[in-house]
């Protein structure tokens, strides 16, 4: 069995993590203020989605990853939060969609299929962290578009997500609120990050304010800026820690640059429809 620590850096940890080492994982359904020290969703985001899972290796703790819509049938995630036999986290089978809570509201869909990315591999940090996961039926939500190319280091980001909002390395400590999360961050630079973690497909991800970052439970949700007109673009999927601290809030976050997969992206969808 992985160990507490293992887990949540393959995880999320420190990341926004990124979200779950052998799982994003909920253990209970507190009702503290964000992320990590995020705040309550100010506007609607019918992109957002989420995954509820459960840790079969941990007696079945109840878990969660996050997700972002970019089809009418399918959303994009992380593809630690899909890998059973890797993480131990198994999905429950559901996705839930446009709704800023946890467990209720929005549309709820079948899972239909997943595809890992074949670039795949858990690791400190994740390579080609990022999957598809069809649903059953398409929803009427709006799907985000992907974004041309992430902005510049020091371009403006959010980060969603339902992860623990207390930070901790104990998930049996863990608090997950009910209420949707958003952290305002900035793109860093990949001298920002720990040497070898951010490169052309890993974005690293620094927090506005701090002692703030994305936790265990965030794993697969989006980081977004603002593109033409305003409206939200997706750039990044949470995958982890930027560093190797055991500590979410201290430390940058690393998203797998969903620009960059664009390509894969495309080709899946068409090939699975």
């Amino acid at each position: 069995m992985p160990t507490v620590k293992s887990m949540r850096r393959t995880l999320l940890r420190a990341a926004a993590v990124a979200v779950a080492v052998g799982v994003c994982t909920t253990l209970t359904t507190g009702g503290a203020s964000a992320v990590v020290n995020g705040k309550d969703s100010t506007e609607r985001y019918q992109f957002m989605a989420s995954i509820p899972e459960t840790v079969p290796a941990l007696g079945g703790v109840k878990g969660v990853c996050g997700a972002a819509l970019i089809h009418p049938r399918w959303v994009v995630t992380a593809a630690h939060c899909v890998d059973a036999a890797g993480t131990g986290a198994v999905p429950d089978g559901i996705v839930r969609i446009g709704s800023e809570r946890r467990t209720s509201g929005g549309s709820v869909r079948a899972i239909d299929r997943t595809v890992l990315h074949p670039d795949y591999r858990l690791g400190q940090p994740n390579r080609g962290d990022i999957a598809l996961v069809r649903l059953d039926r398409p929803v009427l939500q709006q799907p985000i578009r992907i974004a041309s190319r992430p902005g510049a280091p020091g371009t403006p980001t959010r980060l969603l997500g339902f992860g623990t909002t207390l930070d901790t390395v104990d998930i049996t400590k863990a608090v997950f609120p009910d209420r949707l999360q958003q952290l305002d961050t900035r793109r860093g630079a990949e001298s920002e990050c720990a040497p070898g973690y951010a490169d052309p497909t890993r974005l690293c991800t620094v927090s506005r304010k701090p002692g703030a970052m994305a936790c265990v439970g965030d794993s697969g949700g989006p980081q977004v800026q603002r593109g033409k007109g305003g409206r939200w673009e997706l750039i990044g999927t949470t995958s982890g820690p930027g560093d190797a601290d055991a500590v979410c809030a201290n430390g940058p976050g690393l998203y797998t640059n969903v620009p960059a997969h664009a390509r894969w992206i495309h080709e899946t969808i068409r090939a699975n429809r």
